[in-house]
């Protein structure tokens, strides 16, 4: 359906109850936001009222903290250190599991139990467009990721404008946010403000189970003007950007710069980035056994491109041994590489890499500083 001239309704709190309702009634899993453990986390809910109304979150590179808001706004907070990632490419999950009879004979059976039917409330647009980058990855080609596939095939998702963006955001410079990209594929999309009579969500339906959800709901006209306005406010408080011109040809041309051994003498090669970060997608497998070894199991697990065994070749050992080759290679994917393989960029400018870094590294100065770099090499006699 045509989103773009979709008509705007409008909800009060109440009416973002019902929605949360409605979904669970309709068989969905219900999985949003949710303040807990010092951090803005995402969880399954039963209600409305776990949302984190009244929390807001300051973050800065190396730095994440929750703040008390003076309104009970639910979703006035920047990405957490989760992302929908973990719902739909989970961390870990079984591939098969064998057994033997007394007899010897093996049964082998594929998969694990049907997983939930998803809905993902407060998705934000960056994170809507990092969903569609492992769409690309996990099912846009010959073979559909057997985990993946059916989680986002059962996913309705519910995506909420971004109001609140952090110092560690820069979404409105990578075109993936505050608002809604064009093109996007959702089923309903709400934008949150908060009025002096109490809160208020503009939404609008993107699919018709959308439509069918949005009049179950009790809503009202709205023209939407507030909600547009603080969409737009909230693009001109980024807290960075990053020039997208070319990326890909940056990376491939600055392989050798000396920036490489700058950001390695400061980088822990943890991992970090690529855990919190909503596109990377690497995995390994590992198998299990019992005891008696009548039991096997075979798991695939989060992989990272910074773990030292990631590269490793059978009787040569690791290809890429210095955090250099490790975060050159994780960089030069995520901006380069990455339009070769799946015709678009890797970021999509949460942010979150820069805040879960331990020791802030950030991936906007990086750019800055090579394209510095390579400018300066151009310029030199």
């Amino acid at each position: 359906m045509d989103t773009t001239t979709a008509p705007l309704a409008e909800l009060d709190e109440q009416g973002l109850a019902a929605l949360v309702d409605v979904l669970r009634q309709r068989g969905y899993t219900v999985v949003g936001p949710t303040a807990r453990d010092g951090a803005i986390v995402l969880a399954e809910l039963a209600s409305a009222a776990e949302l984190p109304h009244g929390w807001g979150v300051e973050a800065e590179a190396g730095t994440y903290r929750l703040r008390p808001r003076a309104d009970r706004a639910a979703f006035a907070h920047s990405a957490g250190p989760q992302s929908w990632k973990t719902f739909l490419h989970p961390p870990r999950a079984r591939l098969w599991q064998a057994d033997r009879s007394e007899d010897g004979t093996v049964t082998v059976r594929e998969g694990d139990d049907p997983p939930p039917r998803y809905a993902f409330l407060g998705v934000r647009p960056c994170d809507l467009r990092a969903i569609a980058v492992q769409d690309r990855v996990l099912t846009g080609g010959a073979y559909v990721d057997p985990v993946y596939g059916p989680r986002r095939a059962g996913a309705f998702i519910v995506v909420a404008e971004c109001t609140e963006p952090s110092a560690v955001c820069f979404c409105a410079s990578m075109g993936t946010g505050p608002g809604l990209p064009g093109g996007s594929s959702y089923d309903l999309a709400l934008t949150e403000t908060a009025e002096a009579d109490g809160l208020r969500y503009t939404v609008r339906a993107g699919s018709p189970e959308g439509e069918e959800v949005l009049g179950e709901l009790p809503t009202r006209p709205t023209d939407g003007e507030r909600a547009r306005t603080a969409v737009a406010e909230a693009a001109g408080r980024m807290g960075r950007s990053m020039d997208p011109t070319d990326l890909r040809a940056l990376m491939a041309g600055t392989m050798t710069a000396e920036r490489w051994d700058q950001v390695a003498n400061r980088c822990l090669t943890c991992g970090n980035c690529t855990m919190v970060c909503p596109t990377c997608f690497c995995t390994t497998t590992e198998e299990v056994t019992d005891l008696t070894g009548d039991h096997a199991e075979r798991w695939r697990r989060w992989d990272s491109c910074f773990d030292l065994d990631f590269s490793h070749l059978h009787g040569t050992g690791p290809v890429r041994t210095s955090a250099r080759s490790r975060y050159r290679q994780w960089l030069t994917h995520k901006l380069g590489t990455w339009h070769d393989q799946f015709g678009s960029s890797g970021c999509v400018g949460c942010g979150r890499c820069i805040a879960w870094c331990p020791v802030g590294i950030d991936i906007t100065e990086e750019v800055t500083a090579l394209r510095a770099e390579a400018a300066s090499s151009e310029e030199a006699p």
